[in-house]
């Protein structure tokens, strides 16, 4: 119920409208890792990079689509497929998550200095990006519709289960986000029916000084772009 991957054929040739490198990384535990690395044509203009944390459906094919809006602003972006997603291969589980995406961290650290550096992660990718910037120093922490906990969003939706029981993923945001020094911008919209807009508020609600929430009215869970708050806080933070 928490992962919906579909999957590529090893020989399926990417289009994207920007240029791109399509990536292989050998990781931890027998991961085999496929990744979109796009690349400002103009160096010169090039403001940073986003290491790109996508969400519970879907793979590259969709999800590079929408990484795009970024290299439009003169960022690079690296996204990559979680192990079974697309063309990656691998047991999963909870570790190999946080192991695969700093695998990617430390392979971008090759090439940029960390205060070039952004991470984002959207929906189910927000509690992995949070995670590695609890253990890394990126400039910045941007989350798209986060939970404050799996378990939280489980027990919203489910509540006469034992989820505490039944979850074998925990991906707990809201103990994680305290030990992120960065500063972190938080977007959520208000009519979210998959991550209540409750979720991304009581995040806010820590009460961290670093942390900044910016509501979207009436945004819903995947149409956020659709809205100007959006476009403007992305404009504010990334230019």
């Amino acid at each position: 119920m928490l992962f919906l991957p579909t999957t590529l054929d090893k020989d399926h040739q990417f289009s994207f409208e920007y240029p791109f490198e399509e990536l292989f990384f050998e990781t931890e535990q027998g991961g085999l890792i496929n990744a979109i690395h796009f690349k400002v044509e103009n160096t010169e203009t090039r403001k940073g990079v986003i290491l790109y944390f996508h969400g519970n459906a879907n793979n590259l094919t969709r999800w590079g689509n929408i990484a795009e809006y970024f290299v439009e602003k003169q960022y690079d972006v690296l996204i990559i497929d979680y192990r079974t997603y697309g063309k990656s291969k691998g047991v999963l589980n909870e570790d190999v998550f946080y192991s695969d995406a700093q695998y990617c961290y430390t392979y971008l650290k090759k090439q940029y200095n960390e205060s070039e550096i952004t991470l984002y992660g959207r929906s189910l990718g927000t509690g992995i990006a949070a995670f590695l910037a609890s253990k890394n120093t990126p400039k910045q922490l941007l989350l798209e519709s986060p939970y404050y906990s799996i378990a939280d969003i489980a027990k919203n939706r489910f509540p006469v289960y034992p989820i505490n029981l039944l979850l074998k993923y925990k991906f707990p945001t809201n103990k994680i986000l305290p030990d992120v020094d960065c500063p972190v911008t938080i977007f959520h919209g208000t009519e979210d029916l998959v991550v209540p807009y409750s979720s991304g508020k009581k995040l806010y609600k820590l009460g961290l000084d670093n942390v900044e929430l910016i509501s979207i009215d009436g945004g819903g869970h995947n149409n956020l772009i659709e809205f100007e708050a959006y476009h403007m806080g992305i404009d504010e933070i990334l230019n």
